[in-house]
């Protein structure tokens, strides 16, 4: 059984709430056109359900069991006066602020999932019971032992199905499961919901055909809105509020890399939540500029209230333009980000204040050892490549090529190019993914794809080996080795296992 949601007020289902949203109500929004191919499965549920089950298949006769680390056992719900401790790993989780504290919030046991790649998650649930996962917040209630694969969305997709009325309050997710055994998922969202004098109503998005669908949700939290499975496809946590909401916020700093004598930044302010947080990557990896990413604590100390405007600040004075963010629920992409330049040397005090009332929202001091640029990384490639942390990098591309590094300490040498024997050992690791790692990473062309699905006979793997093949043909001899494949698909969403296996070849002191 479900443990109880305690509610701050009833909540309310939408009425006519599995019916197609008219297309005279579709929101006007920007969409992205730049989506690369593994994104454009997003909008079908159905070929990317099959796809992931077949990827299943694959992985369990490759004899690479899921286990599931559980750290909490018999918990019970958080008393009042208590919060509960943050055993999350990402940017978007936090403490629950003080206000949200009057509304009790039920605890579950915590499964740690494996990453897949960037922003994708396989858990294996062995019993009967409802889980959290420490990745992502999500919550499942299934009736036996199951495997369940998710991903994040980009609301930038699939907000144009959302009426005027309705916003999204949480991460949108494709999750892929037998929905006969998954019972109800609930998906974290970013409201407080301390206001009584706000009428809030919740309902979650679900994408399916390519239509947009409201259906109602059954319960919800101060931290989470249940909903019962009717299938599966991408669905999202929407809101209908009486007046301007608030949410729990985040703050991303990214500095531009390769500056001699002055130092920008990007400042960014989104919601707490998953989508948000994949958007703001996204958006600084598609820039024309290299950036690399300051770890500051995110969270915002105050709520952001939607459509209250914002400004940055910065002790000594810098060049900081906007003057001042509207905080809205718009896609990162048409909400911008603030940008500011110092000619001086940090340390930089960055703070973030409500424009009306000159409260203090949030603040960081960047110090001259945040901005040293490709430390992290050379360090991260040496010596941490096999315990691959869930933040990867510290360093945000802006184009899909390999990992920039500094010429003047890496000089190339040559080494034996790779035998088909180590090729078809990367392409084991490769998976269905092959057609996006090939035309981001190793300079191939979708014409490139088409002939190897051509030409091959043999399957998945073969596939693989072959696109191996065709840029080994392509490299100079002593350019087509190891390291030098290393380095190109040292990426962060190309799946961890290609990495750790190229790793531990170019380790070893005899080729395999």
């Amino acid at each position: 059984m479900v443990a109880s949601m305690a509610n701050f007020g009833d909540t309310k289902e939408v009425e006519d709430g599995n019916g197609d949203i008219p297309a005279s109500d579709l929101k006007d929004n920007q969409t992205d056109n730049e989506d690369n191919s593994s994104e454009s499965a997003e909008s079908s549920s159905e070929e990317s359900a099959d796809e992931e089950e077949e990827e299943e298949e694959e992985e369990a006769n490759e004899g690479d069991p899921e286990n599931v680390e559980s750290y909490a056992e018999g918990v019970t719900a958080d008393s009042q006066t208590e919060t509960r401790p943050d055993r999350r790993n990402g940017d978007h989780m936090k403490p629950f602020c003080e206000k949200c504290n009057i509304v009790q919030r039920p605890v579950y046991q915590l499964v740690t999932p494996k990453e897949i790649c960037e922003n994708r998650w396989q858990l294996t649930l062995e019993d009967e019971g409802v889980y959290e996962c420490s990745e992502t917040g999500l919550v499942f209630e299934v009736s036996q032992r199951v495997q369940i694969r998710y991903r994040v969305l980009s609301w930038s997709k699939f907000g144009a199905f959302l009426s005027d009325s309705w916003r999204f309050a949480g991460p949108i997710f494709d999750v892929d499961c037998d929905s006969s055994i998954l019972k109800s998922i609930q998906f974290p969202h970013s409201l407080c919901l301390a206001d009584q004098d706000n009428e809030v109503k919740f309902s979650v998005l679900h994408v399916k055909n390519h239509k947009g669908l409201i259906e109602p949700s059954v319960d919800h939290s101060r931290s989470h809105i249940k909903w019962n499975v009717s299938s599966l496809s991408p669905v999202g946590p929407v809101v209908q509020t009486s007046k301007p909401a608030e949410h729990h916020g985040v703050v991303q700093v990214y500095k531009e890399v390769g500056q001699q004598d002055s130092y920008s930044f990007r400042v960014y302010l989104a919601t707490n939540n998953d989508s948000d947080i994949a958007d703001i990557r996204k958006e600084v990896r598609t820039a024309k500029k290299k950036y690399m990413k300051i770890e500051k604590p995110p969270q915002c100390q105050k709520l952001l209230e939607e459509n209250r405007k914002y400004r940055l600040i910065s002790e000594p004075q810098g060049d900081i333009t906007p003057e001042n963010i509207q905080f809205t629920l718009a896609v990162v992409k048409i909400k911008g980000y603030f940008e500011a330049f110092f000619e001086q040397r940090p340390p930089f005090r960055l703070s973030l204040i409500e424009a009306e009332s000159e409260q203090s929202v949030w603040s960081a001091t960047i110090r001259e050892g945040d901005c040293v640029e490709n430390t992290v990384e050379k360090n991260r490639s040496r010596s941490c490549s096999r315990k691959r942390n869930s933040s990867m990098s510290d360093v945000e591309l802006t184009s899909k090529r390999p990992r920039w590094s500094d010429e003047s300490v890496c000089v190339s040498t040559k080494e034996a190019d790779m035998s088909d024997k180590q090729l078809m050992q990367v392409a084991k690791c490769i998976g269905k993914e092959w057609k996006c790692v090939g035309i981001s990473y190793l300079e191939l062309t979708k014409q490139d794809m088409e002939d190897i699905e051509i030409a091959t006979k043999g399957g998945q793997v073969m596939m693989n080996f072959h696109m191996l093949d065709r840029w080994r043909s392509r490299q100079s001899k002593g350019e087509a080795g190891v390291m030098q494949l290393y380095e190109a698909l040292n990426q962060e969403d190309v799946p961890r296992e290609v990495i750790d296996r190229l790793d531990d070849m170019r380790r070893s002191d005899s080729p395999k």
